[in-house]
């Protein structure tokens, strides 16, 4: 079964870091693009960052520039989000997706662009 989950949310201050990782099972990254939303209540799941199939190639949502980093560990499998100065408006339900077109170019942050969710890790940021 091909599949995504999250973890690392929780509650964290503001300033605070928090490093969310994405595993896969019957899937590697490597060949394929993986991205990160979000989803605050009452409002749409918006792109936060993607890492292209090379990993080579990373892009990231203006608000979250300088304070957010993904990576990917291809030995592991996994997906990382950096999170660090953590602001309040940064709380959300978190997910990582992955675009199962093979290997495809470009720079996709629409969440229409990505097959495969994982089920979300919450991260609060407390002011």
């Amino acid at each position: 079964q091909v599949q995504l989950v999250e973890s690392g949310g929780g509650l964290v201050q503001a300033g605070g870091s928090l490093r969310l990782s994405c595993a896969a099972s019957g899937l590697t990254f490597s060949s394929y693009q993986v991205g990160w939303f979000r989803q605050a209540p009452g409002k749409e799941r918006e792109f936060v960052a993607a890492i292209d199939w090379s990993g080579a190639s990373t892009y990231s949502t203006d608000s979250v520039k300088g304070r957010f980093t993904i990576s990917r560990d291809s030995v592991k499998n996994m997906v990382y989000l950096q999170m660090n100065s953590l602001k309040p408006e940064d709380t959300a339900a978190y997910y990582c997706a992955a675009d199962l077109r093979y290997r495809r170019i470009g720079y996709y942050t629409n969440p229409g662009d990505y097959d495969l969710w994982g089920q979300g890790t919450q991260v609060t940021v407390s002011s």
